[in-house]
């Protein structure tokens, strides 16, 4: 837990404990704590980026486990942005970003976990997700005609059942990766959709960011509602132990980034990451190169 000063990052309030219910509305899009200045949370930012970037070190050094960070959120949210700021310190070969689209052929030819399964990070690695799996029951619920136009079988696609079938293979896909040295944070960075249409017309307005606009995002807020319903099912029924979401408020960018890193550095320091210990053979070794090597001049 961060503590600076006066400020407490009391991260436990933005988690997802399993088993409850979940309403959106009840968590605060534009919160920040106790922090009042930006200057602050920046610089905490920082101190965390400092840390992130020596458990990276561990992690890699270790190589038992493996963390992947999954981000989802509306369009305009800041997850780019996120994932730059928090991960600016980690060592580019340790970390794995994978942006995912909309899928290719040959991923509509797979299974819908096939693309995310082959995406894993290596152990002693971070991946990082923005956009995952979620997709599958977020964008194709709110639009039936994307599940309708896939090669599923006409009796999976009619049953009833399917959307709680298809948060059970998520779970037990989630549980499986932990069980086998892939650790799991899940966000989901919660802006309101007040803050969403201003940063739109900020991408309109500015020309630097125009490039960053795009009609079909606008079209996506018609079906607000539907999302937000959409996550709150998603969210509640695969919120795990194993595998937990956090609800981040995403309003203002620069707490959306600290209690990002937050969370992340407390996971690592959790996972009892050590640098291999060094046999009494391998010290022998050390020794005598140590000798060769002063013994040349």
């Amino acid at each position: 837990m961060l503590i600076c000063g006066e400020r407490n990052m009391k991260t436990e309030q933005f988690l997802v404990k399993e088993g409850t219910k979940l309403d959106l509305e009840k968590h605060q899009t534009d919160f920040t704590g106790d922090y009042t200045d930006k200057k602050e949370a920046v610089e905490d930012l920082k101190k965390n980026v400092e840390r992130l970037r020596g458990l990276q070190e561990v992690l890699y050094a270790h190589d038992v486990y493996s963390l992947l960070i999954i981000f989802q959120a509306m369009d305009a949210a800041g997850k780019d942005g996120a994932i730059e700021h928090v991960m600016s310190g980690v060592n580019p070969q340790g970390c794995h970003v994978v942006s995912f689209k909309q899928p290719s052929p040959e991923e509509r030819d797979h299974d819908f976990l096939w693309r995310c399964q082959k995406a894993l990070p290596e152990r002693g690695k971070i991946g990082i997700f923005n956009r995952s799996h979620y997709e599958e029951v977020l964008v194709v619920r709110v639009h039936p005609q994307i599940l309708q136009s896939q090669q599923l079988p006409t009796a999976v696609k009619t049953d009833k059942s399917f959307w709680k079938s298809r948060f059970k293979q998520m779970r037990e896909w989630e549980d499986h990766l932990v069980a086998n040295g892939t650790e799991i944070l899940k966000f989901f960075l919660h802006v309101s959709k007040e803050e969403q249409k201003e940063r739109f017309l900020s991408r309109i307005k500015e020309e630097e960011k125009n490039w960053k606009f795009s009609m079909g995002d606008v079209k996506e807020r018609t079906h607000w509602g539907e999302y937000m319903s959409a996550y709150t099912e998603a969210i509640q029924s695969t919120s795990t132990a194993n595998a937990p979401w956090y609800v981040i408020p995403a309003d203002k960018k620069w707490f959306t980034r600290l209690a990002v890193s937050e969370i992340i550095v407390n996971k690592l320091e959790s996972m009892d990451l050590h640098f291999p210990l060094v046999t009494d053979e391998h010290r022998a070794e050390l020794l005598e190169a140590k000798k060769l090597l002063e013994a040349e001049s």
